[in-house]
């Protein structure tokens, strides 16, 4: 795949149901559905492959792209999370927005899925914890210390959230 205006290493793909699902990152940010073709293959996002490639983009969006934190593809559901603190959840194999919401703040950090939970650390320090599925629900909010600019970790029961100044580990 060719995105000739710019890509954001940031970001990074996701792979399921025989789609990989780009964010493109800085500029014209926009999130690509992309079924594979043969290796070698390029396509360009901004015009249509010839008929009968194997390589295409299935859908794309501009609208709630993220241009640093990366997706997450939990069962049929793709989200997002963009930098300027919209959720925005699509059917993945159609991108057809199931719902869109402003939760505020400045994100770097990507979400993090655990169990039936998504976490999302903004730069001011707000972490919002959200239920997975079709309907919008924040479960959570709190506030710790001076800001997260990277993303968060589990290892068994455990959390790792690392501000601007601090390592904090959440586990009962």
């Amino acid at each position: 795949m060719e995105e000739r205006t710019s890509y954001s290493g940031a970001t990074r793909p996701v792979v399921g149901h025989g789609l990989v699902f780009v964010p493109t990152g800085f500029a014209s940010g926009q999130v690509l559905a992309i079924r594979p073709g043969k290796p070698g293959g390029v396509l360009d996002a901004k015009a249509p492959g010839p008929a009968g490639t194997q390589l295409q983009v299935v859908w794309k969006t501009k609208q709630n792209a993220p241009k640093k934190p990366s997706l997450l593809l939990l069962g049929n559901l793709l989200y997002a999370l963009e930098d300027n603190g919209v959720v925005t959840c699509w059917e993945a194999m159609t991108g057809k927005v199931v719902w869109s919401e402003r939760i505020g703040g400045h994100y770097s950090a990507s979400p993090l899925a655990a169990g039936d939970r998504i976490y999302l650390l903004s730069e001011e320090g707000k972490t919002t914890v959200l239920a997975t599925g079709r309907e919008f629900k924040k479960l959570a909010e709190s506030q710790l210390g001076d800001g997260f600019m990277a993303s968060p970790a589990v290892t068994g029961n455990a959390l790792f959230l690392r501000s601007r100044s601090h390592l904090y580990r959440l586990e009962e």
